[in-house]
């Protein structure tokens, strides 16, 4: 056996002939000859990204070089955020941005100086009156309007009543004309004011529900000991910023009839689609990677906040309870009232366990169930007694609205006794 011979160059027409180095005119002997015709995509640039695309990756990039983001689809919803600042006249809808943290130290107030450094005609304050804010916004050329420590607005009873009129504006300025209307002059005639403009605001614990339900939310961390970010100077940094910027508004502005026009397919609805609707139509604007990038962060962070709306909500986690009171008795057609409370009660970590000594009373049931249309009455029952009771039908489309069961998913079958949400299992 001999043996097998280095391989060599062949020919164009694969004859196998082995051929010497060819000198080029104009070079040393020995240069490598210029490639083919047909191979020469190999060495073709990259198709460039769109202008849009590239914009917003430098945009994400400087957020993630300031803030530790507490995921991706978070980076994706702030540089959409900014970014449709710049294209408010064209909106229907004035999404709010929730800067949350469960305690200080957690880089909300760092991610509000870089979205404030980028977004358009910024508006900052710290505490402000309803009629500050209201008379600086202007209808053909909304403000952002940017509110740090949110939070000592509504945290106590006393500041939220202090500050209702403020939770007022900032929800009626999530839709277009929604104006507020206030007597002034010498005259007392009344004038409109107009309210619609993006608002972002930061705080330590959750705002108000009207607020949360109509904003973007981001829920910040406290960096972990691996999570490195680069300091940030006002006077050294926000040059690069305001320069994002500029090319954000020079990029948008022109395409303000396009995305007046744009009706784009939403992975969710109603108001959640109302509110994401301009960022995902500023992604479509931008192409590349940006629209299924948008589109994943809405459904994901939707979905997010659904769930934490269902764990704090008190009706609707009582409305749970109330399906699992009956499916642990085979779901009859009625239950008693006192049947019923027995079951709730038993829940010691429930919330309404703190309503009194001895828990929810049926006064207080019929109170939270008042708003669903749903009210005890004289019920007769399969042994031929009669008491204050609920029929499993009064539920079954207050369930399917406000709480529907989980849908199936491969595996084993679930037990029954599902858990209320924000417990354990």
């Amino acid at each position: 056996m001999t043996d097998p011979q280095p391989s060599t160059p062949s020919l164009p027409d694969r004859s196998g002939t082995s051929w010497p180095p060819v000198a080029v005119p104009g070079q040393p002997s020995g240069a490598a000859a210029p490639p083919a015709e047909e191979d020469r995509d190999d060495f073709a640039s990259p198709t460039p990204l769109p202008e849009g695309a590239q914009i917003l990756d430098d945009l994400r990039a400087q957020l993630k070089r300031y803030v530790a983001m507490p995921s991706e689809e978070t980076v994706t919803a702030v540089a959409l955020w900014i970014a449709a600042t710049h294209l408010q006249r064209a909106w229907q809808h004035a999404p709010r941005l929730a800067i949350v943290a469960p305690e200080k130290r957690c880089g909300k107030s760092r991610l509000l100086d870089v979205v404030t450094e980028t977004v358009h005609n910024r508006l900052i304050t710290v505490n402000a009156s309803a009629a500050a804010i209201f008379r600086s916004i202007d209808g053909d050329d909304p403000p952002t309007l940017l509110v740090d420590e949110a939070d000592t607005m509504f945290s106590t009873t006393k500041a939220a009543e202090k500050n209702e009129e403020v939770r007022g504006l900032i929800n009626a300025g999530h839709q277009r004309g929604r104006p507020t209307l206030r007597v002034s002059g010498h005259e007392h005639q009344v004038q409109e004011f107009p309210t619609f403009a993006m608002a972002a605001l930061a705080g330590i614990g959750d705002l108000p529900d009207t607020i949360m339900d109509r904003a973007v939310v981001i829920r910040m961390r406290r960096r972990a000991a691996g999570e490195k970010v680069a300091s940030f100077r006002t006077g050294r940094d926000t040059p690069a910023l305001n320069a994002l910027r500029d090319r954000l508004h020079a990029w948008l502005q022109p395409l303000y009839v396009q995305a007046m026009e744009m009706e784009p397919p939403m992975p969710v609805e109603d108001r959640a689609a109302d509110t994401w609707e301009p960022l995902v139509i500023t992604a479509d604007l931008a192409g590349g990677d940006w629209p299924a990038l948008a589109r994943t962060a809405c459904r994901t962070m939707a979905d997010y906040e659904a769930g934490q709306d269902e764990e704090g909500g008190l009706r609707t986690r009582l409305l749970v309870g109330i399906r699992r009171a009956f499916a642990a008795v085979s779901d009859p057609a009625v239950l008693s009232t006192k049947q019923l409370l027995e079951s709730l009660n038993a829940d010691k970590e429930a919330p309404w366990a703190e309503y009194g000594v001895n828990g929810l009373t049926p006064r207080g049931l019929q109170l939270l169930l008042k708003p669903y249309g749903i009210g005890s009455a004289n019920r007769r029952f399969p042994d031929g007694t009669q008491a204050k009771g609920f029929a499993r039908n009064q539920f079954l489309d207050t369930w399917a609205r406000y709480c529907p069961e989980p849908k199936p998913v491969d595996g084993p079958a679930q037990r029954a006794d599902e858990p209320l949400p924000g417990t354990a299992a």
